[in-house]
């Protein structure tokens, strides 16, 4: 298999092939406009963000008479709003330990679950050749047209009559799967299909078969765009309310975190100077992700960008 860890080499060099258009493709990004104008985006976008921070820490009655920017001109910090919402108990603002831990046990096998079977599919798709496979390819294209929530009804009558695994952690992973699955595919049969196919046959000389292929050659060059799905997956299966509300049965057991942040405020809205802080908290973990991942995800990004 010597010969296969020379390819893979060379095809980590430059999996493409096209580096001076990869060179013109960064100087673009990079550019003056380029760079003012993620500037720009980055501050409006923070804008909001930094409000509900701020809010987080200014007492109930001040968030409901006045905005945050008042904090310039009337300073108030409080770490109430946050005691509430880790520490009290109470229907109306129950602590968030239980539901954080929740969010991260479905989260994490809801991202990883899709990633590992629409790499193995997308790789099928890729170089495997078989009756039908360009059929069953846009078949699982087309998936990704149909709304979720006609597939919501339909899944939870199969969970729950013929399965018996409604309101259970299993219910809510093989939903998100089942979700993620078109998508991930479809991403990863695009990175995967552009992998230059003098290092398949190179490892076909060497006698590699599908199996050593996969794993000693397609994961290891594709890791940037697994991290760049993975960030994806993990982002909307964490701030998911819809699944979690139909799958989770509702019982604290399985309930993640933005299913308990909806229900925070109470009736009539009396607790919104909760939902900062618990907001705030519940973006911790997506940004830890996010920023392990990040160098990861700018090359997931780029690669499949000079094709042809």
């Amino acid at each position: 298999m010597s010969g296969v860890a020379a390819t893979v080499g060379v095809a980590e060099r430059d999996p493409s092939g096209n580096g001076p258009k990869l060179k013109r493709v960064k100087q673009r990004l990079t550019s003056r406009g380029a760079t003012a104008a993620a500037i720009l985006i980055a501050v409006v976008w923070t804008i909001p963000t930094f409000g509900l921070f701020v809010n987080s820490f200014r007492p109930a009655v001040d968030i409901r008479t006045s905005g945050w920017w008042t904090i310039f001109t009337n300073p108030s910090f409080s770490l109430e709003n946050y005691a509430d919402v880790l520490f009290s108990g109470g229907a109306s603002s129950a602590n968030l330990g239980s539901y954080f831990i929740n969010s991260i046990i479905v989260a994490v096998p809801s991202a990883l679950f899709p990633i590992v079977l629409a790499s193995m599919a997308a790789y099928a798709f890729a170089w495997i050749k078989f009756p039908g496979s360009n059929a069953v390819f846009i078949l699982v294209f087309a998936l990704q047209i149909v709304p979720l929530q006609m597939a919501l009804i339909p899944l939870l009558q199969i969970f729950s009559q013929v399965l018996g695994i409604s309101g259970t952690f299993p219910a809510v992973w093989i939903a998100h799967t089942i979700f993620g699955l078109p998508l991930c595919i479809f991403l990863l049969h695009n990175f995967i299909s552009e992998i230059p196919g003098d290092v398949i046959e190179a490892a076909r000389v060497d006698g590699a078969n599908h199996t050593q292929m996969f794993f000693r050659i397609i994961l290891p060059l594709s890791v940037p765009a697994l991290a760049s799905i993975a960030i994806f997956q993990f982002l909307w299966v964490w701030n998911d309310l819809l699944v979690a509300l139909v799958f989770s049965g509702g019982t604290v057991d399985v309930a993640p975190l933005t299913q308990r942040l909806a229900e925070l405020v109470g009736n009539f809205g009396r607790n919104t100077q909760l939902l900062p802080a618990g907001a705030f908290l519940a973006l911790i973990v997506p940004l830890i992700v996010f920023f392990s991942l990040q160098r990861y995800f700018v090359r997931g990004l780029l690669a499949g960008s000079t094709k042809g």
